[in-house]
């Protein structure tokens, strides 16, 4: 039995633009189930009598604004992901009314990024049979929903001009921030020979493209952090984190990886089990469950998760980081780090240092043996990679 339709509802005032996306979209009639709607009234009119999968907005309307217009369909409709497509002068807008927008897009937008966009967050939502549960992950804000601070610092991150003293001075205006940026890169896990007591300092020794993705999974971490769960430690997760990034930025350079695909297996490292954060947080009864089961032996993690959650805490991140934007490549990673032998790649990637670095990580330190608990050596075989997993796991013992 084939896959229903992908239901896509298109909301913009200007109808000379819904005729032109109409148009371009055309080709995609086969698998999507379109409508194109002048007003944000409309569309929840339509929504009440048929809920869509995906909702495509624009900011700027009268009567309802975009941002209204998915705050309602936030509340009412939490499973249905929530896209904007704007121009240049809603930026500000962004920034300030960003919760209930899963994704930004600005036009004229490459019509391949919205497509992909769709159809990559609709793929993977069918990964949860659970509506509930699917509905809870979609329901959470998205990452920019942030202190002004926060987004400021990121915008000074992605600018070509910005300087390392820059960037430790706005780190510096946030206490929070700042202890945090200093707790890690004090910690054992950077190796420093010295006590770095600065922000700037944190920040050139660090380098840019490591601070911006601590401060990305600084936000993922804060956003959803949640009261205590039996067995669970927010703090010792992120030390696990930080630990298993560092490996997998590490083990990517050993194969030559580009300077982006090591920044991203950097970034899939310190976001691999932000699924568990999740569950700690919305599902805690479920999750203190499974963490005992776990611990008691009997069963496997995956096991636990998936008999008493309906997925596993893999799935779950990745789907909330697909919902989120960021790249297929992290996405794909943090889904499959614990069974990379179910992704379809042939070849070393984000996904291969992450589970590789996962699985050191968790059987402490590297020791001389060939096959190592957690490495799936079915996988490493099939990419052809298995006589690397000894340089691998010398790997940490070098840069401690």
């Amino acid at each position: 039995m084939s896959e229903p339709k992908t239901r896509v509802l298109f909301v913009d005032d200007e109808e000379f633009l819904l005729d032109g996306l109409r148009r371009l979209l055309r080709p995609h009639r086969n698998e999507w189930d379109m409508v194109f709607v002048n007003s944000g009234e409309k569309a929840l009119e339509l929504m009440a009598r048929n809920p869509f999968d995906v909702v495509v907005s624009d900011m700027r309307m009268p009567s309802m604004s975009g941002t209204e217009l998915l705050q309602r369909v936030q509340q009412l409709y939490p499973s249905t992901v929530r896209l904007v497509l704007s121009g240049q002068a809603d930026k500000d807008d962004i920034l300030t009314n960003v919760g209930p927008i899963h994704q930004f897009m600005q036009k004229p937008c490459n019509l391949n990024v919205l497509v992909n966009a769709v159809n990559r967050t609709c793929e993977l939502g069918r990964l949860f049979k659970d509506k509930q549960l699917k509905s809870m992950i979609t329901e959470l804000e998205s990452l920019p929903s942030l202190p002004s601070l926060q987004a400021e610092l990121l915008s000074k991150l992605n600018s070509e001009n910005v300087s390392t003293k820059d960037i430790g001075d706005s780190i510096g205006r946030d206490l929070g921030m700042t202890t945090k940026i200093l707790q890690m890169v004090n910690s054992s896990f950077f190796g420093l020979s010295r006590r770095v007591q600065t922000p700037a300092e944190a920040v050139l020794l660090l380098g840019l493209d490591t601070v911006r993705s601590l401060v990305i999974a600084m936000q993922v971490f804060s956003q959803i952090a949640g009261p205590p769960v039996r067995g669970f430690c927010e703090r010792h997760l992120f030390e696990h984190s930080v630990e298993v990034a560092t490996t997998a930025k590490l083990i990517a350079k050993c194969e030559r990886m580009s300077e982006k695909e090591v920044e991203n297996a950097y970034l899939a490292g310190l976001l691999h089990d932000v699924g568990k954060l999740v569950l700690a947080t919305y599902k805690p009864k479920q999750y203190a469950e499974v963490v005992s089961l776990v611990q008691q032996g009997a069963m496997t993690e995956a096991e636990a998760e998936r008999q008493l959650i309906g997925a596993t805490h893999g799935e779950i991140g990745g789907y909330l980081l697909c919902l989120w934007a960021f790249s297929d490549s992290i996405v794909d990673a943090v889904i499959f780090h614990h069974v990379p032998l179910h992704h379809e790649a042939n070849t070393f990637s984000e996904l291969t240092a992450v589970h590789v670095a996962n699985a050191l990580v968790n059987s402490g330190k590297p020791r001389d043996d060939t096959a190592i608990d957690g490495v799936d050596m079915a996988y490493l075989s099939r990419l052809g990679l298995s006589n690397r997993l000894a340089m691998w796991n010398a790997i940490p013992r070098i840069a401690a």
